[in-house]
């Protein structure tokens, strides 16, 4: 480095690279300025300038001398690798990664070039490259233990963890007998547990268990040493030994349901499906009632004899559960017993112990069977407890009952008014939910999670306005959208795009939905400082899981939805496209004058109104944000804070199809991803890429109503186009002719007759019979009123149930408005779809859609103003609620007078 300047200079440029290293930039610049001033074509100067600069945010400066230095300078490997350096910052790791080569080439052995190419090819899993890598550095400086360890993950992430076994043991044989010192203890036995877990992966389960004992003074984590010791015994078929051992992790921790389901499959005890036989459930009692006895204290042990459990077994171990937790009053309870409401026949069992437990404890002041008298509190939590389970069952007018009655009990619990909110919003009633939820908010300002569960309300109810107000009053104070979007509140980001969504305001959906998908791009690229910190703090499992973790991270919920958001955005945007400026000036000029100046005068109005609005944001943030050095921050500005330049894409298919497919690679087996392919291809007239996607539906689903409208959609489609011209359309004509008779539901059938024979296979599903009625309309228009008839037809079916409450209908509320949805706009019957609404009504009394009798929609509630929404029941973004009434002390007049 600067070999080639005398010596002062020479010193001077060492200056540059130890003031980068500690982050004195202005002391390196007027170093690199010096220099300068005598040799300005001097290019690793240069470089190490623009360097600098890159690091003072001036990176168009910075790329400048870079690459001016490098063209000054071509075979210096400084040039290059300060290049590397730059793309690195922008995460162009892919160009990085070329000029690290090029570095290379011209210095093969140089150390700090190589650790940074071996970073880059971790974080882009260039696994071969990283092996490659990995062993030069290790050839360069075999004493330096990081290259070891390097070395050997590089081949465990190459899928060849024997080498890695290798390579740690080599390692081991070049350490001493006494190593490790007293202050490198824990990173050796890390090591040590690292490797044995390799051997478990080999399958060498013998060779690892005898490691574990050889090394066991060496390793100081004693809980992951027992963990990893009763994991090989259990694969080596040794179970008396592991029950033995699992009893000893129980009494370490006896809350631990891993612990558990181990010691049952040590007795051979374990069922992943929960079916058990009588006998097993005879030995599971036995064990079970051993261990309470050992561990009376744990929460766990009477907890997990509740899935095993049938009859009157079930209800005994139920009560002795239930009752100190009513007594204690845990507002989790319910929560904790939700899984048993999946066995059959258990909600029964639970509903009959929840009223006995209630009459005893209004009737007597104490539980069944017994003298002591409980506190007061025991029969609010019990009521609390019953209405969750009516909310569960679907019996929301039970539930609404049980939970006013807790409130009259005791009117200063919140939990109460936060269930009564999710009653509310399960009955379809989204505006009164977010008035309790926000009722339930001002009793405890402080509390974040109310707070969350308030906003989140608000955002159902479409009242996105009113959301932001109360989101942001648990975020930093300036800008408040900056804020949630640098906290990487991805709940509140998804339900707002949905809102906007709902709401047609594309640019802000769109806007939402990509925020989280920009979440996620930036927790890929926070595992990059983790490649070096893993290996010299020989975190070297936890490392690996998280690798693990980062490529699989896209098939998580929240992106799923991000995506899947996006791209039914970019679906409606190409449906719908967005006016140009040219179309809007020809709607202009067919106006009267009159209309002219109003709607100009309109448009003048909100532009003042926005600018107002973002000068008091401006001030508001100045004003508070000021750092204790007296400066205040300067914060990146919005430039497209409504995503108008999101809408004006040329091609919003091509969009779409970015991320449909990373759906597709990272979520193959679920529905939706194959049925936004299928809306995305038909659209773009990729006629093979569409019978693919109906293919995986087949595949995953056939009975799907989704399944069955695609099916006959594509190939009504493809029945409609003209005749193959092409040789390319001549051969997917062939394929499809090849696949249709292998298709079960179209085999020797017309599409009339394969939608026929899907009605009457599911005759008695209001959703299938939607389906069958859509597709006969698109098949046959002619034939509207008998489609109509089919959906009129549906009967609401009631599931029979052993409660004392008696059946409850089959439909559920989205089901209906998505059938009312289809009546209004496809099937386009207006007369129809106010009979439908009219029907839903009866049965759905709280919905706000339907205009239920008991919803908050109708003239006898406090919410008499709001009107229908297209979803959810409101069309003002508040909720007809004015935005003054969120005071931050709780005094909300808008709801005063509430009563539902």
């Amino acid at each position: 480095m600067g070999a080639s300047l005398p010596q002062k200079e020479a010193n001077l440029f060492k200056l540059i690279v130890k003031s980068y290293e500690t982050k004195q930039y202005k002391k390196g610049l007027k170093a690199a300025d010096s220099i300068l001033k005598k040799f300005p074509e001097h290019g690793e100067t240069l470089s190490m300038k623009g360097l600098t600069l890159n690091c003072m945010d001036r990176k168009s400066e910075a790329y400048e001398l870079v690459r001016l230095g490098l063209k000054n300078d071509l075979k210096s490997h400084v040039c290059w690798h300060v290049y590397g350096l730059l793309y690195r910052s922008d995460r162009e790791y892919r160009e990085a990664i070329k000029c690290y080569r090029n570095a290379l080439r011209i210095d093969p052995d140089n150390i700090e070039i190589l650790r940074d190419l071996s970073l880059l090819q971790a974080q882009m899993r260039d696994l071969t490259g990283f092996v490659e890598t990995r062993q030069q550095l290790l050839t360069l400086k075999p004493n330096h233990r990081m290259n070891w360890i390097g070395f050997a993950v590089s081949q465990h992430l190459n899928t060849n963890p024997s080498k890695a076994i290798d390579i740690l043991e080599a390692y081991e044989g070049t350490l001493e007998d006494d190593y490790p010192p007293e202050n490198e203890r824990c990173e050796h036995g890390e090591m040590l547990l690292y490797k044995i877990s390799l051997m478990e992966e080999c399958g060498f389960l013998e060779r690892a268990l005898e490691e574990l004992y050889k090394k066991e003074p060496k390793i100081l984590d004693k809980l992951d040493y027992k963990e990893q010791e009763v994991s090989l015994l259990v694969k080596l078929g040794r179970l008396e030994e592991g029950a033995k051992l699992y009893r000893l992790l129980l009494s370490m921790n006896p809350d631990n349901y891993s612990y558990y389901e181990g010691l049952q499959k040590c007795a051979g005890l374990y069922r992943a499906d929960g079916q058990y036989s009588s006998d097993e459930i005879v030995q599971l009692i036995s064990l079970y009632g051993s261990l309470a006895e050992q561990f009376a204290w744990s929460s766990a042990v009477k907890r997990i004899p509740l899935d095993f459990l049938q009859g009157d077994k079930l209800r005994e171990a139920a009560i002795n559960y239930i009752r100190p937790l009513l007594t204690k009053g845990v507002p989790s309870l319910f929560s904790d017993l939700s899984p048993l409401y999946d066995h059959p026949g258990k909600a029964d069992i639970l509903e009959q112990l929840f009223l006995e437990l209630e009459h005893s404890i209004g009737a007597n002041k104490g539980y069944p069977g017994r003298e002591e008298k409980e506190p007061p509190s025991t029969l609010m939590w019990t009521l609390f407890l019953l209405a969750q389970h009516y909310d569960r069952r679907g019996q929301f007018d039970v539930a609404l009952s049980k939970i006013d009655e807790a409130i009259r009990h005791t009117p200063t619990v919140i939990d109460l008014y936060l269930v009564k909110s999710r009653i509310l919003k399960h009955a379809g009633d989204l505006a009164a939910a977010a008035a309790l939820a926000d009722e339930a908010r001002c009793m405890d300002l402080a509390d974040r999670y109310i707070n969350s569960e308030c906003v989140k309300r608000m955002l159902q109810a479409d009242q996105v306005s009113l959301a932001e107000k109360t989101a942001v009053l648990f975020t930093k104070d300036g800008d408040q959208h900056n804020n949630l979007h640098d906290m990487q509140c991805m709940w509140y980001e998804l339900a707002s795009g949905e809102s906007y969504f709902r709401q047609g305001d594309l640019g802000r959906a769109l806007k939402k939905f990509l925020a989280v998908e920009k979440h996620y791009a930036d927790i890929t690229e926070d595992q990059f400082d983790f490649h070096s910190y893993c290996l010299r703090k020989m975190t070297l499992r936890a490392y690996v899981e998280m690798l693990k973790f980062q490529d699989r991270l896209h098939s998580y919920p929240y992106f799923h939805k991000a995506a899947a958001g996006a791209i039914r955005c970019y679906l409606k945007l190409f449906d719908s496209p967005a006016k140009s400026a040219t179309e809007e000036d020809d709607e202009m000029s067919k106006l009267l004058p009159s209309q002219k100046k109003k709607l100009r005068q309109k448009q003048r109005k909100a532009e003042a109104r926005a600018k107002k609005e973002a000068e008091v944001k401006i001030e508001e943030s100045s004003s508070t944000s000021v750092s204790k050095s007296g400066k205040k921050p300067v914060k990146p500005v919005d430039p497209d804070p409504h995503g108008e330049k999101l809408l004006q894409v040329e091609d919003p298919l091509s969009e779409a199809t970015k991320y449909l497919k990373l759906l597709q690679r990272n979520s193959p087996n679920s529905l939706e991803t194959h049925i936004l392919s299928f809306e995305v291809n038909m659209r773009k007239r990729k006629t093979l890429l569409a019978f693919q996607a109906v293919k995986q539906l087949l595949r995953l689903d056939a009975e799907s109503p989704d399944t069955h409208r695609c099916l006959l959609r594509f190939f009504h489609e493809v029945s409609s186009m003209a005749a193959p011209a092409t040789d390319s359309e001549k051969l997917i004509w062939t394929v499809l002719e090849a696949e249709r008779p292998e298709i079960s539901q179209l085999h020797e059938k017309s599409l009339l007759e394969a939608n026929e024979s899907f009605l009457d296979k599911h005759k008695d599903s209001l959703m299938h019979r939607a389906a069958a009625a859509e597709m006969l309309y698109l098949l046959e228009p002619s034939n509207k009123f008998k489609a109509v008839t089919l959906i009129e037809d549906s009967s609401n079916n009631l599931v029979q149930r052993n409660g004392v409450l008696g059946p409850v209908g089959e439909w559920k509320l989205k089901d209906c408005i998505a059938v009312h949805k289809l009546l209004s706009s496809v099937v386009v019957d207006l007369d129809a779809a106010s009979r439908w609404k009219v029907c839903c009504a009866e049965y759905f009394p709280y919905s706000t859609y339907f205009e239920g009798s008991r919803s908050s929609a109708v003239s006898n509630s406090s919410y008499n103003k709001i009107s229908s929404n297209p979803e959810n029941g409101v069309n003002n973004p508040a909720g007809g609620i004015s935005l003054d009434s969120l005071a931050p002390n709780g005094k909300l007049e808008a709801f005063k007078d509430l009563s539902i």
